[in-house]
């Protein structure tokens, strides 16, 4: 038995497989729903009813789904270079911590200066932890997986002692969280009353940017020239390392304005558990999403669906919220899975 490239690839196979993925994944879940003693049909309508089935569920769903688009996005872009950023986490913070810095009163400007300033500067410090081990890669060949991810718990320890020093808030009852930015800072809600905030616009324009860039410009097609095959796009004449540098700019950028959104358009400081791990779960939306910027929405408003319906479910089901963590872990394997067989065809000898 072995695996050959598929020649053709009907509309029927590429929608398919997906679909049937899905289908798997949730068919998993509901086993194990049952192991836990719960009626499937009503655990799934459950999670239904908590994540969409009312303006505040949907409201908060799209909350939740708002730094998975900027952490899937940035894993995407990334990704399509074939520059495994896996230190989302970091990139996140980095860009956290440089709104808190910027954003408690430090530069006296009205909004409509200080907050485009505010995304510049996030944008500036995720760049530059990305590009780090971008410029180890190109220069001297070490592995981006292992330094990206170190960065991840390097980062949290820097935010740690910033939390506990330089940005520690004296009103704060010893709490390690640094000040609230100020109001000229903050991000305004979309509805009043809930927590959704511009925030998700942002999110919305910057996917509709990737993918402009990806489509649309010669550093779109470098990237994906890079991904497809690095060494035939140098001998083509385009410049490698520095189209992974620019690569990295953009992903680390991207995951940072995740950290500068939940920082001025909901939390509104800088605490140490300010991120979930939207960093990780960036490359499961990416990945969901097979690295198009426009399905990455799709996919992250699933993940936070998943999430916030399953968080809602728990309390009335008795199933542990858990059980969102299996639903999009299998979601991702099914799928990566169906899309091997989307490319792919089994060979019997």
């Amino acid at each position: 038995m072995r695996l050959e490239p598929r020649a053709e690839r009907s509309l029927l196979l590429t929608l398919g497989f997906p679909l049937l993925a899905l289908m798997a994944a949730g068919l998993f879940a509901a086993v194990l729903v049952m192991l836990a003693g719960a009626n499937p049909f009503t655990v799934f309508a459950l999670i239904l009813k908590g994540s969409l089935g009312s303006r505040f569920a949907l409201m908060e769903t799209l909350t939740r789904a708002t730094p998975l688009i900027f952490t899937g996005l940035a894993a995407a872009v990334a990704f399509r270079a074939k520059l495994w950023n896996i230190g989302g986490e970091a990139q996140f913070y980095a860009g956290a911590v440089m709104t808190v810095v910027f954003g408690t009163g430090l530069l006296p400007l009205p909004a409509p200066l200080l907050i485009p300033v505010l995304m510049f500067a996030a944008m500036l410090g995720g760049a530059a932890i990305l590009y780090a081990p971008a410029f180890l890669k190109t220069r001297f060949g070490v592995d981006e997986v292992v330094t990206t991810l170190l960065f991840n718990f390097i980062f949290l320890l820097f935010v740690s002692l910033l939390l506990e020093g330089p940005l520690k808030d004296p009103m704060g009852l010893g709490w390690p969280q640094s000040k609230k930015v100020i109001a000229d800072a903050q991000l305004p809600r979309l509805m009043k009353g809930l927590r959704l905030h511009w925030g998700f616009v942002l999110a919305l324009t910057a996917a509709f940017v990737v993918w402009f860039i990806d489509r649309r410009t010669v550093l779109g097609y470098e990237m994906r020239a890079v991904g497809h095959n690095a060494k035939a796009a140098h001998f083509a004449g385009i410049p490698v390392a520095r189209v992974i540098a620019k690569t990295a700019l953009i992903s680390g950028g991207l995951a940072a304005l995740g950290g500068f959104s939940e920082v001025a358009g909901l939390k509104g400081n800088l605490t140490l558990d300010l991120s979930p791990g939207f960093g990780y779960t960036g490359i499961v939306v990416a990945m969901l999403a097979l690295l198009n910027p426009l399905g990455v929405i799709a996919a992250a408003v699933f993940v936070a669906a998943v999430f916030v319906g399953a968080d809602a479910m728990s309390r009335s089901a008795g199933v542990p919220s858990y059980i969102a963590h299996v639903m999009v872990a299998a979601s991702l394997l099914t799928m990566v899975t169906a899309v091997m067989f989307t490319r792919h065809r089994l060979r019997w000898r």
